[in-house]
């Protein structure tokens, strides 16, 4: 991945030698060109082209700021309700992520987002033990996360 970006700010470069142009509207143009020149020549490269991982990154920002702005709606809702019926719960949600950074990220961001937090992480770091405010339903808590972020981040990180 790093090469391959690399050689678009080397092509950006070179377009702008050719053209004499040493603006950032020339460089801009010089990294399209250059992108456009990375993405014909993607059979020669054997990961997949950066350009999709930003993607996938750009894409696990916005659903967790869609998530976000969810979930503080419930917790406001929760909070301005004149009584509280909420049933707090700890449950355990095992997880496919391998590494170190992939668990990191997942437990931030169930963390960061209202009404759930993570207590604690097994030893295996497979299992992750989550706070939740109002909760209902284990299987559809556990789903909810593996279907969002945690399929989010293993996009990200595919090869």
């Amino acid at each position: 991945m790093s090469l391959q970006i690399l050689l678009n700010f080397f092509l950006a470069f070179v377009w702008m030698f050719m053209t004499v142009s040493f603006t950032p509207s020339g460089f801009a143009i010089g990294f399209l060109v250059g992108l456009g020149i990375i993405i014909l020549m993607r059979r020669f490269f054997s990961k997949r082209l950066y350009i999709s991982r930003v993607w996938a990154i750009f894409s696990l920002f916005l659903l967790f700021l869609r998530e976000l702005f969810k979930s503080s709606v419930q917790v406001l809702s929760i909070v301005i309700r004149p009584n509280m019926n909420i049933k707090p719960a700890i449950f355990e949600m095992e997880t496919e992520l391998n590494d170190d950074w992939q668990v990191t990220l997942l437990s931030s961001l169930i963390t960061l987002t209202p009404g759930t937090l993570v207590i604690g992480i097994s030893d295996d770091q497979k299992r992750l033990y989550i706070h939740a405010l109002d909760f209902e339903d284990i299987d559809q808590a556990v789903s909810s996360i593996k279907n969002t972020f945690e399929r989010a981040i293993l996009e990200v990180s595919r090869a």
